[in-house]
């Protein structure tokens, strides 16, 4: 696609050329130089978008690894124009070269057909690019094997070529055996100096010496430079040396029938080969324009008008469509200077979007008024050339011109002062822009008597903001500063200079208008303070009022910035504080953490010793066996255990996951009710919770006992007070009948008066429903008498094997005249 070039451009004076020099040296092949030098600016919407698609789906393929080869590639036109010509043979070389560059398209279209898979963005544009090349599948076969690197054909080019060649060497090894035997008859007579066999014109030889040559029959072919020798074709030879040439004859026909066999092959291609080639000279122009924005730091110009159709190759459609933002842009020829000095170029930021279209820089002589100018307007060219820019972000309109007036125009041949160089230029810029065009007038009003020069600057400026082009101008002049102040449309801005050193700081500052500081500059260089004072007086009072106002204003510039950069600073020194002091924390944490594993091993260690030592005091070796596993079991059970949740706790408290969550202890327990019956870890016994006293503390009954406890002291709960065997049981899915299911069971039996039999029986049955009723405790009253009831119910309860306990109660609740029997829940 062959882009629509801008109509005016003030190239030569924003150093375009130079840029398109910069991107060339990138390109390694002389197709690919050709390209990036005939770029030219465009205002065509498409083409712009596709070119930088194509760079930024180039760079992402370089950013995942990609490369790809150009350098060796020719300019393939002339020898594709000449394979057309009818009997026309290429020389091997030119074919060499030919076939590189099918090669390396061929490579390129396999590339393009499977992109890296790492890639993160589509690879549409390169796709659509890399179609044009077509499949040389069969070509590249056709010409596989048959032309060395040096540009001579192999012997495999044809059958009836390696026959040919074949002879010529078993020629050549004839004619020198022959040679060599002559030589050695001749040798023995003097005759030769050396046994040396050489050819000339294609025609075997010996070197003889002149005084020896009637002596040797033969035809003599040419003497040495010395001409002491000459060399002599020998009369026996001559025959074989006929057939050699009559060889090298057909060889060389042989050699001409083949390149003329290749030249048509590749003529016939001859429009899929110029396709390819091109293809390869814009994909270089685009890896050259993705490795300069990796140096560079580029962007992609954004899309900007998204209201445009696809296919609308017209700039923008009027005022305040099309904003013109850069952030942090930077001028690449300028970067590359100084660079070289390892130097850091300072950059700018402008945006003129909505009515805002014109901006007017002032301030000091070489502030960078002129290469801020220069920079948008290069960056413009460059953006619409399809070249990523050197700036953070780049939001640009398509501008149909850009047109500048920088520098010195004074002609002594065209009789042009520097004033009417710039009048000539500014006319021509006046009649030829259009509400699409970029504008840059520098140093505006210039050359000429100073109000008179205002009074046009401020006029030119009106002209061109009433046009609605983008314009920036750079200007001494207050009327302009007052003139940007007062206009709606209008910017000021102004380029740093710090007057302490009497350096600029090139810093371009929006909404300020600028200080040119000539007479402060002059006072702090020196110069006479009474020449300062009178030139002061000599400005008029509104002059002066406005220079101190300006004055008064960037000192309060100066001032936030300063302050800025001093709470900045403070921010970061309290940022790093912050982060040490969350180190120290972390190390002191992680030391108490140590501590407490040190701690736990050694807890678990004496747990382990002391189950071990009663086990192995148990008698009965199969009983301590038995124990002795199961107490392996479960001691490796409760290490894991303990471990998860140790690790769980303190992983929680590290990260602050545990913070206001009431679950992040799972060592707590949190739901405990009355009349529930929990397992204590201060007695290791079971109790029953008679109520809750607190958020964190029960009274308990233990045994006879009560006692209150706190909620961390409750290792686990053994049954819920609604809970029952079979209740529990039906709910794990069995089946359970009872011939009666009592709602509400007695927790107290009398048997007095009833004898051991009789008792025993009913106190079985009771124990049984309390049991299944899920009653954790019972009471049994049979009496105090002889205590023969008391003894055998006692006994008898104690082997039942829902009872985990029996007790005899206080005296205020039966003595021993009753017994308290706790139930296995």
């Amino acid at each position: 696609m062959v882009p629509s070039p801008l109509s005016h451009t003030s190239a030569g004076v924003l150093e375009f050329g130079a840029v398109l020099e910069l991107l060339a040296g990138y390109a390694t092949s002389p197709p690919g130089k050709a390209r990036t030098a005939g770029l030219v600016p465009s205002f065509d919407r498409a083409w712009i978008r596709n070119q930088h698609q194509l760079t930024a789906e180039v760079r992402e393929f370089r950013r995942v690894g990609g490369r790809f080869e150009f350098s060796g590639l020719i300019e393939v036109a002339s020898c594709v124009e000449k394979s057309r010509i009818a009997g026309a043979a290429l020389e091997t070389t030119e074919i060499r070269d030919l076939i590189l560059v099918v090669d390396r398209s061929a490579e390129w279209r396999e590339i393009a057909s499977n992109p890296p898979s790492a890639m993160r963005t589509p690879w549409n544009a390169v796709a659509e690019l890399s179609s044009a090349i077509a499949d040389f599948t069969d070509f590249l076969r056709f010409f596989r094997n048959k032309i060395l690197p040096d540009g001579t054909l192999e012997d495999r080019a044809s059958p009836e070529l390696s026959r040919i060649r074949r002879e010529i060497e078993k020629q050549k090894r004839a004619i020198q055996e022959s040679l060599r035997g002559y030589l050695r008859r001749l040798a023995e007579g003097g005759t030769v100096q050396d046994e040396l066999i050489t050819i000339r014109g294609e025609r075997f030889v010996i070197p003889v010496k002149i005084e020896q040559k009637r002596r040797v029959q033969g035809v003599v072919h040419g003497a040495s430079s010395s001409g002491q020798t000459v060399f002599i074709e020998p009369l026996e030879t001559i025959e074989q040396n006929n057939d050699l040439v009559r060889l090298l004859d057909e060889e060389q026909a042989e050699i001409h029938r083949i390149l003329l066999e290749m030249t048509q092959r590749i003529g016939s291609s001859a429009e899929a080969i110029l396709s390819a080639a091109e293809t390869l000279s814009e994909l270089e122009l685009q890896f050259a324009k993705a490795r300069f924005a990796e140096d560079y730091n580029c962007v992609a110009a954004e899309d900007y008008n998204c209201v445009a159709a696809e296919n609308d190759s017209h700039p923008s459609t009027g005022p305040g469509e099309a904003p013109l933002i850069l952030r942090d842009a930077r001028h690449p020829l300028l970067e590359r200077h100084l660079k070289a000095k390892a130097g850091r170029v300072v950059p700018i930021s402008i945006e003129l979007e909505g009515e805002r279209r014109e901006l007017v820089i002032t301030g000091p002589n070489t502030g960078g008024k002129t290469v801020a100018l220069k920079t948008v307007g290069l960056l413009a060219l460059m953006a619409q050339s399809g070249i990523p820019v050197p700036a953070d972000r780049a939001q640009l309109p398509v501008f149909d011109a850009v047109l500048a007036d920088i520098g010195d125009y004074q002609s002594i041949e065209q009789n042009l002062s520097t004033f009417s160089a710039h009048v000539t230029n500014i006319d021509f810029i006046s009649r030829t822009a259009t509400p699409h065009s970029l504008v840059l007038l520098d140093e505006l009003g210039s050359a000429t008597d100073p109000e008179e020069g205002a009074a046009l600057a401020v006029a030119i400026a009106e002209h061109f903001r009433a046009l609605g082009c983008m314009t920036i101008i750079s200007t001494h002049h207050t009327s302009l500063k007052v003139y940007g102040a007062n206009t709606e449309g209008v910017i000021n801005a102004s380029v740093g200079f710090d007057e302490a050193t009497l350096q600029p700081t090139y810093e371009l500052k929006i909404g300020v208008p600028g200080a040119s500081a000539g007479i402060n500059i002059a006072r702090r260089l020196g110069l006479n303070p009474t020449i300062i004072d009178a030139a002061r007086s000599r400005l008029g009072s509104q002059a002066r009022d406005v220079a101190q106002f300006l004055d008064r204003l960037h000192q309060q510039l100066r001032d936030a910035e300063q302050e800025r950069l001093r709470l900045h600073s403070r921010e970061a020194e309290l940022e790093r504080e912050k982060a040490r002091l969350a180190a120290e924390g972390k190390k002191e944490q992680q030391n108490k953490v140590r501590d407490m594993e040190k701690k736990l091993e050694s807890v678990l260690h004496d747990f382990e010793y002391h189950a071990r030592e009663a086990i192995n005091a148990i008698q009965d070796r199969v009983a301590s066996q038995k124990l002795s596993k199961d107490a392996e079991r479960r001691i490796a059970k409760l290490r894991r255990e303990f471990r998860e949740q140790f690790d769980q706790t303190v992983v929680a408290h590290s990260s602050g996951a545990d913070r206001g969550d009431p679950h992040a202890q799972p060592q707590v327990l949190r739901h405990i009710s009355e009349g529930d019956t929990v397992k204590l870890k201060s007695v290791g016994r079971p109790a029953v919770v008679l109520r809750k006293m607190d958020d964190h503390h029960f009274e308990v009954e233990v045994g006879a006992m009560k006692m209150r406890v706190g909620r961390g002291d409750v290792a686990e709960i053994l049954a819920h007070a609604a809970d029952s065997p079979v209740k529990a049981a039906r709910a794990r899915g069995i089946s359970v009948s009872l011939a009666k299911e009592d709602a509400n069971v007695p927790s107290e039996i009398n048997v007095i008066g009833r004898t051991v039999d009789e008792a025993t029986h009913d106190v079985e049955r009771f124990v049984d429903r309390a049991f299944l009723a899920g009653l954790p405790r019972v009471r049994v009253v049979h009496g105090s008498g002889m205590g023969i009831l008391r003894k055998a119910l006692r006994q008898f309860l104690r082997t039942h094997p829902h009872v985990v306990g029996v007790s005899e109660p206080p005296q205020n609740e039966g003595g021993g005249g009753a017994t308290v029997v706790e139930l296995r829940v």
